[in-house]
Order: structure tokens, then sequence, then C-alpha cells
């Protein structure tokens, strides 16, 4: 099976899986860490993040249609997603990329959130771009995963060590870049006027705190759980 994902071919039916993982509700970090270590982070990173991206759209538009009900009740245990979606046509766009590039917010269920919620399709759509960071580093996680099954390649001096200092050093950076946009993200939510999505509080608390903006707002980051 890994063999044939690992063909072009391969690459190309990996996106609808992966969208129907999203469409399922499920982590999606090793699904994304497995692109990484068949296509490599950068073409592991767009095939999860086209995949991504298809199973989100289909998830909010489930959830604001045919499944609306199914999704109320999915979310009632969830305080913080449930105050998402009551802030989300307030504050517009801002808290959309806010939340998908928070780790505190997972991202399946924050596609129901969302579809439950009055935010537009387009200010959605484009704070999908907030799941990069993480899609990025979790692809590269499981290209350096697939990496190490080879090291053994560099120990027979069949390879360049250089190359292998230049992937980590290339992952340490992803991490910490990816750890400076969610620390920036969580400052944001906690500071602004959407404080109470990250501090957790009610959804009652969570619509007093932010003021009327846009339509459309609220988004998570997965992905960091992944990507």
């Amino acid at each position: 099976m890994l063999p044939l994902l690992a063909s072009p071919l391969g690459a190309v039916a990996f996106v609808p899986l992966y969208a129907l993982w999203v469409t399922l509700l499920l982590p999606g970090v090793w699904a994304s860490m497995l692109a990484g270590a068949l296509y490599g982070t950068w073409w592991g990173s767009l095939v999860v993040f086209v995949g991504a991206c298809l199973g989100a759209e289909i998830v909010f538009l489930l959830g604001r249609g045919r499944l609306r009900g199914w999704a109320r009740r999915r979310l009632a245990a969830a305080p913080k997603l449930l105050a998402v979606e009551q802030a989300v046509s307030r504050e517009g766009l801002r808290l959309v990329l806010l939340t998908r590039l928070s780790p505190a917010f997972p991202f399946s269920l924050l596609n129901l959130a969302y579809g439950l919620s009055e935010v537009s399709l387009r200010d959605y759509t484009i704070g999908l771009i907030g799941i990069l960071p993480g899609t990025v580093l979790f692809c590269a996680l499981g290209a350096l995963a697939g990496d190490v099954t080879r090291f053994n390649t560099v120990l027979a001096g069949q390879a360049d060590p250089l190359t292998w200092v230049v992937r980590i050093v290339g992952i340490g950076a992803t991490v910490a870049v990816t750890l400076l946009v969610t620390r920036v993200a969580r400052r944001a939510l906690a500071d602004g006027p959407g404080g109470a999505l990250s501090a957790g509080e009610d959804p009652g608390a969570g619509r007093q705190a932010v003021p009327p903006s846009e339509p459309g707002s609220q988004a998570s980051s997965d992905a960091a759980e992944e990507t």
C-alpha cells in the first residue's frame, strides 16, 4: 500500500483520502507525518494542505446544513468551541486566522463550530491559510522520521552527513517559527477582544468579550495537528 502511495499517482490519491480523514473528524497529525515521510516536507505540505482544505470545506457545509443538529450536540461539551461559534460573526477574519494558528482549538471540531456560526464562506476559506505553519511542521517531522530509517546510508558512507545537518537545522528552524507564531496567536487571543476564547470562559462570556465587527470569525490550528 505505501509503495503505491509513494508514487505520483499515489500523491494525487492522498488528497481525497486526507479530505475523508478530516471529514470523519479524525486527528490529522499522523496522516500529515505520513505525507511528509512519503513525499518530503514541501510536496507533503502541499498534498496535506489541499486535502485538509477540501475536507474542511465539506465539514463546514455539512455543519451548516444537513448535519447542523448533530454538530450542535457534538459541540455541546466543548464550551470554548461554542464561544468560537458565538463570537465568529462579530470578530471576522482576524479571529478565524488566530484560532487556526492556535493549537488550543482542534482543527476538525473547529470546522463544525464554523459551520454553526455566521462566518462567511469567504472568511472561512481564507482563514485556512492559518493551518500552513502546523502543516509544514508535521510534514517536516514526518520527512525526518522517514530519513532516520535510512540513516544507515550515512553510517555506511553512502550519504553526505552535511545533508543531514542541513535537514536537522531546517527542522529546528521550522519548529522555532511555528512556536513563535503559536505564541503570538495565543497572546492576541488573550489580549484582544476575543480574549475569553483562549481563557476558556463560558460561551456567554465569549459573546460579551467580542465587540461587533464584520461577519465571520474564528479558526484553529492543526494541526498542527495535522499537518
